[in-house]
């Protein structure tokens, strides 16, 4: 499903590789969003070991250098087990395109979703960081 959780994600990225000790309020009000929203994103760049947020402490920091985190490690933190596609349940199988219709599907939104992810493999947080300046 696209949603927008990777842009926030990449919005939360570039803040925090400025400014450190931003808290989820004030990246909130950058991205223009609830503070809870933040966190929860912030939560899992943290489980994929894109950041790491001290607990009782504002703020958060990247792991790793923004050349070295591509955009497929932030989309795969945000955006776990899920599809970007997903066919139709229960198309009608005495019709010849509702009986081939999700197989069909299926493997063209594999090919899809595997191009885009490869593509997002060639971007890193840096580039995007230094698209913004």
């Amino acid at each position: 499903m696209i949603n927008t959780r990777l842009s926030v994600a990449i919005h939360i990225l570039a803040l925090i590789s400025k400014d450190n000790t931003l808290s989820s309020e004030k990246i909130a009000s950058s991205v223009n969003t609830n503070p809870v929203v933040i966190r929860r994103i912030r939560g899992q760049l943290k489980k994929a070991g894109i950041i790491d947020v001290k607990r009782g402490l504002s703020g958060a920091s990247l792991t790793r250098n923004p050349i070295d985190i591509d955009l497929l490690d932030i989309y795969r933190a945000v955006h776990i087990n899920e599809e970007l596609f997903r066919v139709h349940n229960n198309p009608n199988p005495e019709c010849e395109v509702g009986r081939n219709i999700q197989s069909t599907l299926n493997s063209t939104f594999d090919e899809v979703q595997a191009k885009l992810e490869n593509e997002l493999k060639n971007i890193t947080l840096d580039y995007v960081i230094n698209k913004l300046q």
